[in-house]
């Protein structure tokens, strides 16, 4: 059976090369590339590779090489029809009959690819020409150059009823196929065709291959909806589409961070500052479609809304569909502009510095879904708080992949405890009741001594995983956080793997293992008692209890300080950019800070914490 090359796109487009490759190769991630033991041949050095961003494998071994189909046939022993066969299944893609409609249809999708390319030629020339004045001048408005018009090809729609159909015709194109394409509208009561964009400025929409496949087009005036996209064809699905996604992939794969906004002339600004990643969905909310095509480009793109109301329900909309989707290094990172803010807005008055500032705080996906939890009712009552516990563990469950759930459900139960506790547990003797959680410096005030630094705190902790090494699991996700120094992160690198391998292990086992794997020097530095002065709660036949409590501490001074330096970067920031938005940016911050440290420390403690974390 012969297979249309759109066909054999569609499959390799849908399905990731180290997804299938997976099933049968243990891979590990090397940069941009996966690397593995090869199937084909017996090795015990690995070298065979996987990129993912050019959908090709290779054996530097034995020379096998190939894309997805090739792999199926070669690892499955199939013929080429049973491998397409195979891999349409996992797609969802119904497999092509071979029959004289099918390639009569074959043949006009190429027909219409060919119509779309001369329209996109046709609306380019129009721009340039006195008619497109109007539209030209929009553009230049908007800070759009020369060199930016002619990358993205934009063009105009006259407001004329024919003037695309009449050219196309001229070239040689059927009035039907130009109905198919989406570019005429053929009235149901038999009146001519004519054509779908009038009076519109427009975007060239392209498929993965940089192919024009559709287009949008923004009215000018009068009236009409501001954008309207070609409709669904043999060729334009827009849920499966983005807009820019062929120039988004090369620059992802040179580097570029990839960045979801809302619509093209936002993709156009992100471009133009520098952010050449930048893609849109089409007028929809972002499909699983979509976010497949995402993740296979990044683990980790950046889903970047409005800070309005509307862009609040579309990051909530985009959280709750991609929460079963998640698994281990794919997920999403949200980031929220400043109200009435769209990104060619932000850059027009901040410049690329503004929107990188965006961009660098964005926040993870569990700690949106958090946020959107804890603000929807009050949490002033038990009942409350437990309806909340369980309106996260409903979220979690819908988590398809069990080890990410896991995670999830261990970080929810540590936040849930760190935000409530002060309700749960009784304040010192004598304190006056005041809603907040005081936390104790742990090990007396040798803690919060000059002796105290970051990487202090950073042994305090390690060594209270070494005397106590079931608290490794229960604050996984936390530790996750923490920015160690590189050699104490190694270690805990170790630990974790010791561990995740044997998780019954005791302290003295543990040690024993990890000073046979090279870090000997390492732990018998953190044991020692200039270390365990500040960590008494972590000497080993202590109660659990005591030294959990003592570890979350140290934890919440880690984050605190990272938190006052956060609050100080955006102050030099604010000083950099003295404007009233800027201002109001950092002012919301430091709120934010101290409303967090509020009910971290209680307002009556005679001590503000370690002197390393003073302003």
């Amino acid at each position: 059976m012969a297979f249309s090359p759109r066909f054999l796109d569609d499959i390799r487009d849908r399905v990731g090369l180290v997804d299938v490759v997976g099933r049968r190769v243990k891979l590990v991630r090397k940069g941009r590339e996966y690397g593995g033991l090869c199937p084909f041949h017996n090795e015990k050095t690995p070298s065979f590779t996987v990129n993912e961003e050019k959908g090709f494998y290779h054996c530097f071994g034995c020379g096998a090489n190939g894309d997805v189909i090739a792999f199926v046939m070669n690892a499955e022993k199939l013929s080429f029809p049973e491998a397409v066969e195979h891999l349409a299944g996992l797609a969802g893609l119904p497999m092509p009959r071979e029959t004289p409609e099918d390639r009569a249809l074959e043949k006009r999708r190429a027909g219409l690819g060919e119509a779309s390319e001369a329209a996109c030629r046709w609306f380019a020339e129009r721009l340039r020409a006195p008619a497109g004045k109007a539209a030209l001048g929009y553009l230049r408005g908007r800070g759009l150059d020369d060199a930016a018009i002619a990358r993205f090809r934009l063009g105009f729609a006259p407001d004329g009823r024919d003037g695309l159909k009449k050219a196309l015709i001229a070239e040689g194109f059927d009035d039907a196929v130009l109905v198919e394409a989406g570019l005429l509208i053929r009235p149901e009561d038999g009146r001519p065709s004519y054509d779908r964009f009038r009076g519109r400025v427009m975007f060239p929409i392209a498929d993965r291959k940089g192919r024009v496949v559709a287009f949008g087009g923004r009215v000018l005036e009068g009236d009409g909806p501001k954008y309207l996209n070609s409709p669904e064809t043999p060729l334009f699905h827009k849920g499966h589409m983005l807009y820019n996604l062929d120039r988004a992939t090369v620059a992802v794969h040179d580097g570029a961070e990839l960045i979801v906004v809302e619509g093209y002339m936002d993709v156009i600004a992100l471009d133009r500052a520098g952010f050449a990643g930048a893609v849109a969905p089409l007028g929809t909310a972002l499909t699983e479609d979509q976010m497949a095509a995402l993740w296979k480009l990044t683990p980790e793109p950046i889903l970047c809304f409005d800070g309005d109301e509307a862009g609040g329900r579309a990051a909530a909309k985009a959280a709750d569909r991609a929460l079963p989707l998640l698994e281990p290094r794919r997920t999403f990172g949200f980031a929220v502009l400043p109200p009435g803010k769209d990104p060619d807005d932000l850059i027009a008055s901040g410049g690329p510095a503004a929107m990188r500032h965006v961009l660098d705080r964005r926040q993870a996906m569990f700690d949106l879904v958090w946020n959107l939890e804890l603000g929807q009712r009050p949490l002033d009552t038990p009942e409350r708080r437990a309806d909340l516990e369980k309106r996260l563990e409903e979220r979690v469950r819908r988590i398809a992949d069990r080890s990410v759930q896991e995670h999830y459900r261990a970080a929810f139960r540590e936040r849930i405890w760190r935000t409530f506790r002060g309700a749960r547990r009784p304040g010192r003797p004598g304190q006056k009741a005041s809603g907040r959680e005081p936390i104790p410096l742990v090990g007396g005030r040798a803690l919060a001594s000059a002796g105290a630094a970051p990487r202090r705190r950073q042994q305090v902790v390690l060594t209270t995983l070494l005397e106590h090494p079931a608290l490794a699991d229960e604050f996984g996700a936390v530790l996750g956080g923490v920015d160690f120094d590189p050699d104490l992160d190694k270690l805990l690198q170790a630990l974790q793997k010791r561990l995740a391998s044997d998780p019954d292990l005791d302290a003295v086992t543990l040690k024993r293992h990890l000073s046979q794997d090279g870090f000997a020097g390492l732990v018998e530095a953190l044991c020692a008692d200039d270390v365990m002065v500040h960590a008494s709660f972590a000497r080993r036949g202590g109660p659990a209890d005591a030294a959990r409590i003592g570890l979350e501490e140290v934890l919440a001074l880690i984050f605190r300080a990272r938190r006052r330096e956060e609050l100080r970067a955006s102050a030099r920031y604010t000083a950099d950019h003295p404007d009233a938005e800027a201002e109001a940016r950092f002012l919301a911050f430091r709120k934010d800070v101290e409303q967090g440290e509020s009910r971290m420390f209680d307002a009556g403690d005679e001590q503000d914490g370690p002197a390393g974390d003073k302003d």
